[in-house]
């Protein structure tokens, strides 16, 4: 398992994978960039001059491109990096008002993915006429010069590496498999390692803000996306238009304090789970409290380290998979029925439940081969600030506070967050708040039991930016938006149509 700041909205990853594509066919259209090229130093206006050739993805209503930007900001002249894009155009009625750049998080989730098969056909019709959905792969990630690791019988080895070690010899083991996982991707990505950091991904968002044609970018940033979003905002206040920022991360927090309230918030929507699954006769964790079933749910993982079960494939399902396989669940209710006839089965010797969720989890796909989200979350993640930990004895000393947030996924949780101590490129960011002074309202979207992004984050996160504005959903999940909440919709609908944002502290149900 490897969950360090793996922020993503991860249900509708898990119903839309079958719907990505590879590339895009050849077309002719093209579009112009926009009239104003203020403040763009004179090395970068060949790359907000450039135009996109537009052509038909394969994908009904969908049209491809590919841009251009610097793989070094600090030496625009040094080489470019190429990124790939997707819109599909306002449907109408009503007038149009431009693009609303999409964003699912990760960092490594395929935004046009997320766009071709979520965004774009599942977003309220009344903003799908009046915006083009737009949608770019940051750069290392999917179709953007993809950052690449381990082959997938490589990566099938290092999911299945026993993340809570009980001697010295599986600490050697786990730590190993971080290093082997860092020395994968210094082999097949080096020239792009350096240069996939969320600053860089946000400047590439303002260069095709302008080949747009846009004079401010309107941007639903999901989970991570709202770091990314956020991030845009503090470097373009001025070209900053109306932002949805849904699952919010706060940007002043270490690595380790993100990972330990992370730790915090599954927890908290474990006991969630807990809570509803003991009041049904079937649960698999028992029938009487919370409590117990958090002690049945310690026990299965520890009858899993000492003896793995069957799957019915190749890999049998050890603590590291089941773990993970928990973990998925907890990011959307809809996925608890499946959760609890996954955990009945593993009790009975039938790990193939467990191991569909932990595959969908890691984007693994039948064939063995996995997406590169793994590989782009933790190249970005290992950019963007300092490591949580450098050596395995920084986490003996944190796991009490980890194991205190949560007594059921803390020691997991503690060992996962080693997985950049081991990296070969040097952090380019720091923790420290975003406050976009001069740009205009922005939504920051939180979930009152949001796993992987707590909700506490939200609340910062709106208190830190200067023009925050903070909707509340209190509710299970990750993110807000489409999952079924008329006065979230209605109020993200209405400040995306009309620019009319909710009052601040605005709570919804």
């Amino acid at each position: 398992m490897d969950t360090r700041r793996l922020l993503r909205t991860f249900a509708t990853t898990l119903g839309t994978a079958g719907l990505l594509i590879s590339g895009c066919s050849s077309g002719s259209s093209t579009t112009s960039t926009s009239g104003s090229m203020r403040a763009v130093p004179a090395a970068l206006k060949p790359y907000y001059a450039q135009h996109l050739n537009w052509r038909d993805c394969g994908v009904s209503g969908f049209q491809c491109a590919t841009m251009k930007a610097p793989l070094d900001y600090a030496k625009p002249d040094g080489g470019d990096i190429k990124l790939a894009v997707s819109r599909k155009k306002a449907t109408g009625p009503g007038k149009r008002i431009g693009s609303l750049l999409v964003n699912p998080g990760g960092p490594g989730g395929s935004a046009i993915g997320y766009l071709q098969g979520y965004a774009g056909i599942g977003y309220p019709a009344q903003v799908r006429a009046r915006y083009d959905m737009v949608a770019v792969d940051p750069r290392g990630v999917a179709r953007s010069e993809p950052v690449t690791c381990l082959t997938g019988p490589q990566m099938d080895a290092y999911t299945q590496v026993d993340q809570t070690p009980d001697d010295n010899a599986e600490v050697t083991k786990l730590s190993g498999s971080f290093a082997k996982f860092a020395s994968g991707c210094e082999q097949h990505s080096a020239k792009i390692l350096p240069h996939v950091s969320t600053v860089e991904a946000a400047r590439d968002m303002d260069v095709l803000r302008a080949l747009l044609g846009d004079e401010k970018l309107t941007y639903f940033g999901a989970s991570y996306g709202t770091y990314l979003g956020a991030t845009y905002a503090e470097l373009f206040p001025d070209r900053t238009g109306r932002l949805v920022l849904d699952g919010a991360m706060d940007p002043s927090l270490t690595s380790i304090d993100m990972n330990r309230e992370q730790t915090e918030g599954f927890e908290t929507a474990f006991q969630s789970f807990a809570a509803d699954c003991v009041k049904k006769a079937d649960c698999p964790l028992g029938t009487t409290s919370t409590a117990d079933a958090a002690t049945r749910l310690k026990r299965l993982f520890a009858d899993l380290d000492a003896k793995p079960v069957s799957t019915g494939a190749s890999r049998r399902l050890g603590e590291s998979l089941a773990t993970t396989g928990v973990i998925a669940a907890m990011y959307d209710e809809s996925s608890w029925p499946q959760l609890r006839e996954a955990l009945t089965g593993a009790q009975a010797g039938d790990g193939s439940g467990l191991l569909a969720l932990s595959d969908s989890y890691y984007e693994r796909e039948p064939n063995g081969s996995y997406a590169n989200l793994m590989f782009a979350n933790a190249a970005v993640n290992c950019l963007d600030a300092p490591p949580a930990f450098a050596a395995p004895s920084a986490v003996d000393q944190a796991l009490p506070s980890f194991e205190k947030a949560s007594p059921v996924f803390g020691k997991a949780f503690a060992w996962a967050a080693l997985n950049c101590g081991h990296w070969p490129v040097g952090p380019t960011g720091t923790p420290h708040q975003i406050h976009a002074k001069g740009a205009p309202p922005i939504v920051v979207v939180g979930t009152t039991r949001d796993p992987a992004t707590p909700y506490k984050w939200a609340r910062s996160l709106a208190g830190q930016l200067s023009s925050g504005r903070l909707l509340t959903y209190d509710g299970d999940g990750h993110t807000a938006y489409g999952r079924g909440s008329h006065c979230i919709d209605t109020a993200i609908n209405t400040y995306l149509l009309d620019g009319t944002p909710p009052a601040d502290g605005t709570r919804c149900s």
